[in-house]
C-alpha cells in the first residue's frame, strides 16, 4: 500500500509578472502554507526594455528579476517559462486579424483564456501542483462541488469581466487570493510581508503595445487592408479611408473628413463587406440590443428561458440591467436603458449581484424594438454544456 504523507505541503504554482498583485498573491499563499512555484510567462521579446518601464508596461527583464526577488523572500521556486510562440498565435495574431475585420477586441480575454489558465493548468499539473493561482481581482466560491465567479470586493479594480470564460473544472483548480483586498490593501500587504515591489506602478496599456500606438503595431502585421468611403447615416459619401482597421465604434477623433456639420461625429458602424465606415452624432450610438456569440454558461446549463441579468459591454464600462435570451449559438441581449458604442470583438458579461453567471463575445447591435415584448418568457430547452 502506497502511504500518503498528510503532512506534504500542497503545492501552488502562481502566474507571476512582477507587479504587486500577483506578488501578493504568491505571498498570501506561501503565508498560508502552500509551497509556492512561481512562474513567470515570456509572452513576447520586447525590443525596447526602457520603453517598456517608462510606459508601465509587463514582461520586461526588470519585471522579471522583481518576480524572482518576491519568490526569493517567501521561498519560493522561480520559473521563466518561454510562451512567445502561443501568445503570438492567439493573442497577437487574433489582436492583429480582429482589426482587419473592422472589430474591436480586448486582447486580455485570450491571453487569459488560452494562455494563463488552459495552458499554465497544464503545466501546473505536470508539475503536480494542486492549484493555480493568480493576482486577478475577482473571487471564486465553492459550495457543493459547485464553483461560482464574483466580483472583486473592490469595484475600482475588478478584473470578473476578462474571466467569464472560465469552467467549471478551470475554477476547481484556480485560486484568486487578492479578490477580498481591496487595492490599497494589497500595497499594504505587500509593505507588512517586506516585498520591495509595494509601490511599483501598475501596468497600463496593452502589455504588446507599451508605447498605446494601436496602429503603428497593426499596420506592418496586416495580412490585408479594407479600403472605403465615410458616409453618413443616409449613405452620403463624405470621405474616404485607407483600411477599416483603424476604427472602433464610438470613435471621435482621426476621422479623415471635413465636418461640416456644427456636431461632433463619430463612428457608429463599420461594414467588414463593403469596407464603408459610418459616421454620425452621438445619439446614433445609444443601443439597446445585441447579438452575442461563444456565450459561456459557468454553472455549465444553459438557462431554459430569459433572464434578468446587469450586463457590462466593456472592462471599464457599467453594470446595466438588462434581459438575455439564450441561444443554441450564442444569446440576444436586451438592455433597459440605452447604452453607447455597442463594439463588436468586445465581451458582454452577465451579472446577478456579485455573480458572473456567462458572458460572450459582442458579434453586432441590432435593431431598437419599436415595441417592449420583455415581459413574456420565451421557453428555449435546457442545454448542458
Amino acid at each position: 500500500m502506497v502511504q500518503v504523507d498528510k503532512n506534504k505541503k500542497k503545492r501552488a504554482v502562481v502566474a507571476m509578472s512582477g507587479g504587486v498583485d500577483s506578488s501578493v498573491a504568491a505571498a498570501l499563499l506561501a503565508r498560508d502554507g502552500y509551497e509556492v512555484v512561481g512562474v513567470t510567462m515570456r509572452l513576447f521579446n520586447a525590443p525596447n526594455e526602457q520603453m517598456a518601464r517608462l510606459n508601465k508596461s509587463c514582461c520586461s527583464l526588470e519585471d522579471v528579476e522583481d518576480a524572482r526577488a518576491v519568490c526569493r523572500k517567501i521561498g519560493a521556486k522561480h520559473y521563466f517559462l518561454n510562451f512567445e510562440e502561443d501568445f503570438q498565435k492567439h493573442v497577437v495574431d487574433y489582436f492583429v486579424s480582429e482589426y482587419e475585420r473592422g472589430r474591436t477586441p480586448h486582447p486580455c480575454l485570450a491571453c487569459n483564456d488560452r494562455l494563463k489558465f488552459e495552458f499554465l493548468i497544464r503545466r501546473a499539473e505536470l508539475m503536480d501542483a494542486d492549484v493555480v493561482a493568480t493576482g486577478h481581482y475577482a473571487r471564486i466560491l465553492e459550495n457543493d462541488g459547485e464553483y461560482r465567479l464574483l466580483a472583486s470586493v473592490d469595484p475600482l479594480k475588478d478584473q470578473s469581466y476578462v474571466l467569464y470564460t472560465l469552467t467549471q473544472d478551470q475554477l476547481s483548480k484556480l485560486s484568486l487570493p487578492i479578490g477580498d483586498y481591496s487595492k490599497n490593501k494589497i500595497r499594504e500587504v505587500a509593505r507588512e510581508l517586506g516585498l520591495s515591489i509595494a509601490d511599483k506602478p501598475d501596468s497600463q496599456d496593452i502589455c504588446f503595445i507599451p508605447d498605446g500606438d494601436y496602429n503603428q503595431f497593426i499596420e506592418p502585421r496586416l495580412k490585408r487592408k479594407l479600403p472605403g468611403d465615410i458616409v453618413d447615416p443616409d449613405g452620403t459619401v463624405l470621405g474616404e479611408h485607407d483600411g477599416i482597421h483603424g476604427f472602433t465604434i464610438g470613435q471621435r477623433k482621426r476621422i479623415p473628413i471635413v465636418n461640416s456639420t456644427q456636431r461632433p461625429l463619430y463612428v457608429t458602424d463599420i461594414n467588414a463587406d463593403s469596407g464603408s465606415v459610418t459616421v454620425g452624432p452621438a445619439e446614433n450610438l445609444m443601443k439597446t440590443r445585441l447579438y452575442a456569440s461563444g456565450v459561456n454558461w459557468i454553472s455549465r446549463s444553459i438557462p431554459t428561458g430569459i433572464i434578468s441579468v446587469e450586463a457590462r459591454i466593456r472592462y471599464n464600462g457599467n453594470n446595466t440591467p438588462a434581459l438575455v435570451r439564450p441561444l443554441l449559438n450564442g444569446a440576444e441581449i436586451e438592455f433597459k436603458q440605452p447604452v453607447r458604442a455597442i463594439t463588436p470583438g468586445q465581451a458582454v458579461v452577465f451579472y446577478q449581484d456579485d455573480v458572473v453567471i456567462g458572458g460572450g463575445l459582442i458579434e453586432t447591435s441590432l435593431p431598437n424594438n419599436s415595441e417592449t415584448e420583455n415581459s413574456k418568457t420565451v421557453d428555449i430547452p435546457a442545454i448542458t454544456v
